[in-house]
């Protein structure tokens, strides 16, 4: 092996260009990952369109990276040449702050993120700190794991902050919500869809999926709600959920990213409803997750691309051409 290929963010808002280079090296406590498959998330779109905090560039975008790690850097334990592994959005984090040592590694004050902060996975290789992935024993393919290591994670967390919602809508039925709507329904749960409004096709899709009722986000649901989740960067449907829900119930703001929240009347939120929010993951969450996942026999639609047609597939993702998830097929 002599290059690494990888498609790089060069310049906020530019389509990434391609590139060799040498190899990726794992340092300390690291791993190299030969990368079979990426899934194209949209926290991408928000790091490459500038609408999160700025970092350094060039950057690797990508972080639902599936892969098999082809080199251990010094004191990696527990992993070995040729182990099927995920690698998350949560990259790193420092073990000290307060939030580390109470448990909510997830708003840690100096994390590193997958793609974002270090190159992820629209590549050949990847490097990652080796306490930070996960071994994937499932069955199903590597594309099909892709998404869940973003999609479906932070799904797994949003769904925990409904409780034990049994009316749940979900807000955006994209990458996330076709499998968080399997996961719901597989826990006894009835599931409400809100799309684009005039999106037949994913309506029809969540429909398949077994949804209970699926419509535009303009329309009212048959019922109300006991708890929403909102995937979808719009922050105009807050306070669309807001009114679908019952007294007590919660909407859940799952993206990283999401445009402002407009004035709404107070009396919208009175009856001690809540606005939360997910904030990245911990590994905890993967760890459960794919502890239980199999058991739920859940199927992730996707549609892949060949690594150098990223441009196309993140373009996909912005026009709304896509049901289920993209995911790059990285590996040579």
């Amino acid at each position: 092996m002599t290059v690494s290929r990888a498609m790089v963010l060069e310049r906020y808002g530019e389509p990434l260009a391609m590139r060799e280079r040498p190899p990726p090296k794992p340092g300390k406590n690291e791993i190299r990952v030969r990368v079979s498959a990426c899934g194209v998330c949209r926290t991408d779109l928000h790091v490459i369109d500038g609408e999160l905090p700025k970092v350094p560039l060039p950057l690797v975008p990508g972080h639902e990276i599936v892969g098999y790690v082809d080199e251990l850097g010094e004191q990696v334990e527990g992993l070995a040449r040729g182990d099927r592994v995920g690698i998350p959005w949560l990259g790193h984090t420092c073990g000290q702050c307060s939030y580390c040592r109470s448990g909510a590694e997830n708003l840690c004050d100096r994390p590193l993120f997958t793609g974002y902060t270090r190159d992820g996975g629209y590549a050949t290789h990847a490097i990652a700190d080796a306490h930070y992935v996960f071994k994937l024993g499932s069955n199903l393919p590597d594309q099909n794991l892709a998404p869940l290591l973003c999609a479906g994670l932070i799904g797994w967390r949003s769904l925990r902050a409904t409780g034990a919602a049994r009316r749940l809508g979900l807000f955006g039925f994209g990458a996330a919500a076709h499998i968080i709507a399997q996961v719901a329904r597989f826990e006894g749960r009835r599931v409400f869809a809100f799309t684009r409004p005039g999106d037949v096709e994913s309506q029809e899709f969540a429909r398949k999926l077994g949804v209970e009722w699926a419509g535009g986000s303009d329309e009212t649901a048959p019922e109300e709600l006991d708890a929403a989740i909102i995937y979808a960067p719009v922050g105009a449907l807050v306070p669309r959920a807001l009114r679908a829900l019952r007294k007590g119930g919660v909407v859940v703001c799952a993206g990283i990213h999401m445009s402002d929240i407009p004035a709404f009347p107070y009396e919208w939120l009175w009856g001690e409803r809540k606005i939360v929010s997910i904030a990245n993951l911990t590994r905890d969450d993967g760890e459960t997750f794919f502890k239980v996942i199999p058991a739920m026999d859940i199927h992730t639609t996707v549609t892949t691309y060949p690594l150098a047609m990223a441009n196309q597939a993140l373009d996909d993702l912005r026009k709304g051409r896509l049901v289920g998830a993209a995911v790059l097929m990285t590996g040579e």
